[in-house]
């Protein structure tokens, strides 16, 4: 177990001139803080030779001094390349496309999605037309197809070579939004706990039944015929496409008390990783205290991480099922990504900023700002050479990853 956060009394070491060590820490420069400290007399003698009188001129005041202007603009630091902001309200996500990595789309509190290039932010394809704001946006897996969902349930999707909406649909109160990783098929998750899945543009339509709570998270296998949902009861589900027939089902002492909040599956879908509400115990009502928010499996060391509200970021090894670290962060973390092809993993938070933490370390790798809001969402590309952010101050960001070994 590795605290990142420094013992608070790491500084009240009162014997002889001993300095207290934490794990890896590495002294960068010591301060003596007595032997040079100036007394009040040797203040006093130094007011003496200030002439009060001499005002100089006006325009020095400020020498040596920050202005208002220069803390604000330290306080609007912005790391990003390229801003987008055609939205008129929060932009609650935003998605790559999986063939190029090249477009980018999002969708928004002003109930539009946008599909925009990374490279410059020009816009691509406006997908307007939705009731409601628009919470989930994913590309298809050739990226031919965008697809964009509002909350209450309007389903679009548009053909990106043609611009244009090419099928529609109507569900209850929408939960997510996911394409099959190898055929134009699409499937959602509502809000009365059925899952839907039709083939585009023709339409055919399958649903999978189950008790009436959320279907709140879902995601398709990689083997691209089974699908795995967790609900608000704390039931997970594994579904069969072709049969429309559960496969397993986790619930009861084996499954969560609290409402399923995310999911994840490894590289080769042989196993599945689900986070929850925490629920306290001991009390009649049992409240919420916390809550998993993201988790994720790395691809090449047996590692995987979790995110809670809280701000934990925890590192488990998948092998001993052992906490590694804890990554403190100062505000609610939304959302966590592994890179493709390290032990990095990065996560977005309420603070606004994007962090890249080294998990065989535990230790913080760069720190990214640049918004004035709680970052609500976030995707890396391929190579993890740009982050792409979503916020609540109506722009999304693009963030070359600057990295030391690359």
């Amino acid at each position: 177990l590795t605290l990142l956060a420094s013992p608070a009394n790491s500084m009240d070491n009162t014997e002889g001139n001993e300095i207290e060590l934490h794990g890896d820490e590495e002294i960068i420069e010591v301060i003596d803080l007595n032997e040079a400290e100036p007394g009040p007399d040797d203040l006093a003698d130094d007011l003496e030779d200030v002439d009060f009188e001499d005002t100089g001129n006006a325009n020095d005041d400020d020498e040596g001094w920050e202005t208002e202007d220069e803390m604000e603009a330290e306080a609007e630091q912005d790391d990003s390349d390229v801003t987008f902001s055609k939205h008129t309200g929060s932009v609650f996500c935003v998605s790559l496309d999986p063939a190029t990595n090249s477009l980018a789309v999002t969708g928004g509190e002003d109930d539009k999605a946008y599909v925009w290039r990374v490279d410059d932010g020009e816009v691509v394809l406006e997908c307007s037309g939705h009731k409601d704001s628009v919470t989930c946006a994913v590309f298809s897996h050739d990226s031919s197809m965008v697809a964009s969902g509002d909350m209450s349930g309007m389903i679009k999707v548009w053909k990106i070579e043609t611009k244009e909406e090419i099928w529609s649909f109507e569900v209850g109160d929408l939960e997510w939004l996911e394409w099959h990783p190898c055929a134009p098929v699409l499937l959602a998750g509502t809000d009365d706990g059925s899952v839907w899945m039709w083939k585009i543009p023709a339409g055919d339509c399958k649903t999978f039944q189950s008790p009436a709570c959320q279907a709140t998270s879902g995601k398709v296998l990689p083997d691209g015929k089974r699908a795995v949902v967790g609900y608000e009861d704390g039931t997970v589900r594994v579904w069969d496409l072709k049969q429309g027939n559960t496969i397993h089902v986790i619930k009861g002492q084996d499954g969560h008390q609290g409402s399923l909040t995310c999911l994840a599956c490894n590289k080769d879908g042989s196993l599945i990783l689900t986070g929850s509400v925490v629920l306290s115990k001991g009390s009649k009502d049992e409240e919420e205290t916390n809550s998993v928010e993201s988790v994720g499996f790395c691809n090449i060391l047996p590692l995987i991480a979790v995110a809670y509200l809280d701000g934990t970021l925890a590192i488990y090894d998948l092998s001993t099922q052992v906490l590694r670290h804890r990554c403190q962060h100062e505000a609610g973390i939304v959302h966590l990504q592994w890179e493709e092809s390290s032990s990095v993993v990065s996560t977005c938070s309420l603070d606004g900023a994007l962090r890249l933490w080294d998990a065989r370390s535990g230790n913080i790798v760069s720190e990214y700002r640049g918004h004035t809001a709680e970052i609500l969402d976030f995707t890396i590309n391929r190579e993890a050479s740009f982050a792409i952010t979503a916020s609540g101050d109506n722009q999304a960001k693009v963030f070359c990853l600057q990295r030391p070994d690359r």
